[in-house]
């Protein structure tokens, strides 16, 4: 390894003379094909141990040839980083909500069952609970014996129902990928006779006496409110639950006690209808009931909190210029301090005084377990788990840039080189467009349809753009996107292609592509509209209409916030000013489209329009439609159906010979 760090360096050196510098892996090595990707291995969060000398995660792996996917628990010792399988790895046998019942007995989910298990490698598991009804979200306390989960009660009628008909009286009748049922999930609490861990459902305290608990309150307003409330209630059921947040009507989540039980902190946005405010820090005394906000004068958003050892601080997650950062914030002055700053970190535990357990990735490292010391900042990686499958292989390293965009500010985004780069050579460019829009692109490894490697490896210039909308460059950026879908990105995504078509010579220009997903794939349809200098798009569940797009989405408070209502005349002008199928007239560029059936965000009937239009006017389309999917893809094998998809479809359009066989794809008619 440290050889090839010094050959690294010596090209670099040398190379610094032609004015470039290449990663040593973007002259050898194989490409990352469709299959390889998603065999890859795949790291859950760790769990630490009660005495922090060890952790538990979960790995996951998909076999193409099998179609069958297949997971473990594995034991960390965090001191030596060895690593011992717990569990076996046989299909269907998936474990899942870990956690400790002391330092050497885990327990984990398997079937809707409760089970634990020695943390010795030949130990077997031993059958805790087997609920009557599916039970998630299970939490121990060890010094108390108190079990904690949510779970569904099913009312005797229900039970015996024998048709299959659902009636509904108000809104909210289907979320995301289902249908609503009338049972509602619920906290339990039970005592065992035989480490502490917190959910964004519910929180028990250290002590074992409190639950603060995540929900929304049921009300005919349900599908266009955001409101999301925390209570906290006794574990005793002695008494009734203590609403926390019914001064603010905006979404509440991820409740954490502090190690002494003394207080309760949670995420909070204060804007009703927005579900992409700015989420505040709320921190409330649970003996004199006084709650406060730190941190106001924040402008990034943080999406997670953890106590410290010494409950001085809370440490959180946020996005930062395209990165997930670990923050850690000072309770009692709101000063904030950066323990990471590189790439992507997530799932974080605390492993000891000053040591904190987490997941981190990068665009050219897949996630795995790091430790860090928050006092030092050294930082160690603790596994690889694929170290084998990646060896040899080409992954590209992101280059940033930034460039003006809409209103004067400075936009960001960055750029992936091909497999086999020559820079005397002209390559065809992959623009992927995220979805949202209030998300962003982040330098993290993804294993699913968005991963840039992915497109970088078949040949093309890969470019993601993070524009006006996106989160991590302040809220105020974030915020910018209302009332404006079909403009400021769409500006900024023109300028982002003029100013890295300017300054790499190596882009061809006759030869582009655009990407997108959700928001990313409303803008394809947006393209399509207004410019044809892409050869061919892919738009995965968008909307074509955002009229009818209104009528049919399950959370109506996103397009109300963002565009407005169409029965309204100001909402009705807005909506049409950012229509793509006002512009259908203009629509000239092939496209793939590409939908779930299940999908309730986005229903079919957008991407089965775009499809019509183009297929009507006589211009080349495909549908790619999986009656199984939603939002997303789930599956393994459909994954591969998709990449295989897309990326058939992206060379044809652009004349490109992938670097591997992807498969023969007849030509459009």
């Amino acid at each position: 390894m440290l050889l090839r760090r010094l050959s690294l360096i010596a090209l670099c050196v040398a190379s610094q003379y032609a004015g470039i510098c290449l990663a040593a892996d973007e002259t050898s090595g194989r490409p990352l094909d469709i299959r390889l990707f998603h065999s890859l291995n795949r790291i859950g969060g760790p769990v630490v141990s009660p005495n922090n000398g060890h952790a538990i995660f979960v790995t996951t792996t998909y076999n193409p040839d099998s179609n069958k996917s297949s997971s473990y628990v594995s034991l960390l010792d965090i001191a030596t980083g060895n690593i011992t399988q717990l569990t076996d790895s046989q299909p269907g046998q998936a474990a899942s909500n870990l956690l400790w019942f002391d330092d050497e007995t885990i327990g984990f989910m398997r079937h809707g069952t409760l089970y634990c298990q020695q943390i010795s490698a030949n130990a077997a598991p031993l059958l805790v609970y087997n609920p009557p009804t599916p039970i998630s979200s299970v939490s121990y306390r060890a010094n108390t014996g108190l079990l904690a989960f949510t779970g569904k009660l099913i009312r005797r009628a229900e039970a015996n129902k024998t048709d299959s008909g659902m009636v509904f009286d108000n809104l909210w009748v289907r979320h995301w990928n289902e249908w609503m049922s009338k049972e509602k999930p619920r906290v339990f609490v039970a005592s065992l006779s035989k480490g502490p861990l917190g959910w964004s459902e519910f929180a028990i305290s250290p002590h074992g006496d409190n639950v603060a608990f995540v929900t929304r309150p049921p009300s005919e307003d349900m599908a266009w409110k955001t409101d999301v409330d925390i209570y906290l209630v006794s574990t005793t059921g002695s008494t009734h639950p203590r609403l926390l947040t019914g001064h603010v009507h905006g979404m509440a989540s991820s409740p954490a006690f502090s190690s002494d039980g003394r207080k309760l902190a949670w995420l909070q946005m204060e804007t009703p209808g927005y579900e992409a405010d700015i989420n505040r820090i709320y921190v409330h005394d649970i003996a004199t009931r006084e709650t406060i906000s730190i941190a106001r004068n924040w402008e990034l958003t943080p999406h997670s909190l953890l106590w410290s050892a010494d409950d001085t601080e809370l440490i959180t997650m946020t996005g930062k210029e395209g990165t997930n950062r670990l923050i850690a914030v000072n309770v009692a002055t709101g000063a904030r301090r950066e323990l990471t700053k590189e790439g992507s970190s997530s799932s974080v535990r605390l492993a000891g005084p000053n040591k904190i357990l987490y997941v981190h990735s990068d665009n050219d490292k897949c996630s795995d377990i790091h430790i860090l010391d928050t006092s030092s900042f050294e930082t160690k990686q603790l596994t690889d788990i694929n170290e084998e499958k990646l060896r040899n292989v080409y992954l590209s390293k992101a280059e940033d840039f930034w460039f003006p965009g809409a209103r004067g500010d400075l936009v960001h985004g960055w750029l992936l080189r091909p497999y086999n780069f020559d820079k005397r050579k002209k390559y065809p460019l992959a623009y992927l467009v995220h979805g949202g829009p209030q998300q962003a692109n982040t330098h993290s490894f993804s294993h699913a349809q968005w991963n840039p490697n992915m497109y970088a490896s078949a040949g093309f210039v890969t470019v993601q753009i993070n524009f006006h909308g996106s989160p991590t460059y302040g809220q105020n950026f974030t915020d910018s996107i209302r009332h404006n879908w079909g403009n400021y990105p769409y500006v900024d995504l023109m300028r982002g292609i003029d100013y890295i078509a300017d300054k790499h010579r190596f882009i061809d220009t006759t030869r582009m592509c655009a990407l997108g997903g959700s928001f990313g794939a409303y803008m394809m349809n947006w393209f399509n509209g207004h410019t044809d200098r892409f050869k061919c798009l892919v738009a995965h569940d968008g909307k074509l209409s955002t009229v009818s797009g209104y009528y049919g989405t399950d959370e109506l408070w996103f397009p109300e916030w963002d565009l407005g209502k169409p029965w309204e005349p100001a909402g009705r002008e807005i909506l049409e000013e950012n229509n793509p199928e006002r512009f259908a007239s203009s629509f000239r560029t092939p496209t793939l489209f590409i939908q779930g059936e299940k999908d309730f965000r986005i229903p079919v009937s957008e991407s089965l329009g775009g499809f019509t239009l183009l297929r009507r006017r006589g211009i080349p389309a495909r549908l790619l439609y999986f009656p199984d999917e939603d939002h997303w893809i789930n599956r393994n094998i459909n994954s591969i159906k998709w990449y295989t998809e897309v990326l058939s479809w992206i060379t044809q359009w652009t004349n490109t010979t992938a670097p591997y066989p992807i498969r023969p794809n007849p030509s459009p008619k």
